[in-house]
């Protein structure tokens, strides 16, 4: 199929549109992104401004300058206290890079952080136990209690069709919450949200000496979807499902961002590494799978040359599915604009990845709907409500996607 097929459709502007075909959405000229996009802009020629941040990281940004800002920033922090820094750490591929890096191209003393959400599938356990082994550094880890967290998932679905608000919120307030206990007030995480999606920050800005650093208004713009854990309490014991069996201010602590007293108390700085060195999802796939023997799984929606990509989660292939409801494409239209950005790949078979592997009904929704104690009629219901304009979703069309060769081994509670 050509390009032709996701070109900008002609609109008749004396009528509200609805499209119910992914092929019929407005996408940028230059990758496959579309319109629905959250924060999506388009720029001259209906390039998105992500594409135009892109080129600005390629071409503009003086990055041996931004390491040499990085350095400053760690001999700061270096050797202040039992731990050069936090990181943030899941055991995907962008916090194994960043550990890798951090420990042995910097020479930081790092306390590796997690936010165990229930979901880490058993392949992604086995790597992380071996990064630590390998690297050799310290780890804490965080789990949350599961009837909350089921829950938050149900409001989550119901207000903002997104099932993870719960991780969302608990893997950037956690490590946190942990810098402020133990008094470790450098915090590095990985990428920037300018590498894919600029519509909050790009690269020009990072070009005039700008940095993106994961704080209290990035929380609340890009994280928590505008529900603080507050809220959640409220909406939680305001169900009709769960108003018998209420939570308190206390079950929803590890979810709430530290105040700012205390961060100011030790001095906090939280930066992303991605603002210092250019970020390169392959490369960096490559060299954690050289060095640490990270080898990446299968994904749902996710073709096997992207083996590295979000494998961390067991709901991850219904996240991006509820995506795909909500706006008409999923991950693969991210990843395949990833690499046409990169001249990894030409727009035309950025298309044709997006129409073979985008918008199959993950088989994991089955494990989901037991969770839930949930039909699929009610899920549908719920999650087309949340569809962003012009797009519709018509469940009857979908297809059901491949099962995952560790489905069968999660616990289903």
């Amino acid at each position: 199929m050509s390009a032709s097929h996701l070109a900008t459709p002609k609109v008749d502007s004396t009528k509200e549109r609805v499209v119910s075909d992914p092929k019929d959405l407005r996408r940028c000229t230059n990758c496959v992104m579309p319109e629905t996009q959250d924060a999506i802009q388009f720029c001259e020629n209906d390039v998105c401004i992500t594409c135009k941040s892109i080129k600005a990281k390629h071409e503009l940004i003086d990055w041996k300058k931004k390491e040499d800002q990085f350095l400053q920033i760690l001999d700061k922090y270096r050797n202040k206290g039992d731990y050069d820094c936090i990181i943030p750490f899941s055991g995907g591929k962008d916090t194994t890079f960043t550990a890798y890096i951090l420990k042995e191209k910097y020479g930081l003393r790092p306390l590796l952080v997690c936010f165990d959400h229930h979901m880490l599938r058993p392949k992604l356990l086995e790597y992380r136990e071996q990064t630590f082994k390998r690297l050799g550094v310290d780890y804490l880890g965080f789990k949350p209690d599961w009837h909350v967290v089921k829950k938050m998932m149900r409001i989550a679905l119901e207000r903002k069709g997104d099932i993870l608000w719960y991780q969302h919120n608990g893997i950037f307030a956690y490590p946190m919450q942990v810098a402020v206990k133990y008094n470790i007030p450098l915090l590095i995480w990985g990428e920037t949200t300018a590498e894919y999606c600029a519509g909050y920050y790009n690269y020009e800005e990072f070009e005039d000496g700008g940095e993106q650093e994961i704080d209290e208004g990035n929380f609340d713009k890009m994280v928590n979807h505008g529900i603080r854990a507050e809220d959640m309490l409220g909406m939680i014991n305001e169900h009709p499902l769960f108003k018998d069996d209420p939570v308190t201010m206390r079950d929803m602590s590890p979810y709430r961002y530290p105040k700012r007293k205390d961060l100011r108390g030790i001095d906090c700085r939280s930066i992303c590494l991605g603002t210092y060195i250019p970020w390169d999802v392959k490369k960096h796939s490559a060299i954690i799978r050289e060095k640490l023997g990270w080898e990446g799984d299968e994904v749902e929606g996710v073709p096997p040359q992207y083996y590295y990509e979000k494998i961390e989660d067991m709901m991850q292939g219904i996240q991006d599915y509820l995506k795909f409801i909500k706006r008409g494409y999923g991950r693969m239209s991210h990843l395949a604009s990833i690499d046409i950005r990169n001249g990894r790949l030409i727009r035309e078979e950025g298309i044709k990845l997006v129409e073979e592997w985008e918008g199959k009904r993950p088989c994991s929704l089955d494990v989901f709907l037991k969770w839930m104690d949930m039909s699929e009629e009610e899920f549908y219901e719920i999650a087309c409500r949340h569809a962003v304009s012009p797009w519709k979703h018509d469940p009857s069309k979908t297809k059901r996607g491949k099962k995952l060769w560790d489905q069968d081994l999660w616990v289903v509670e």
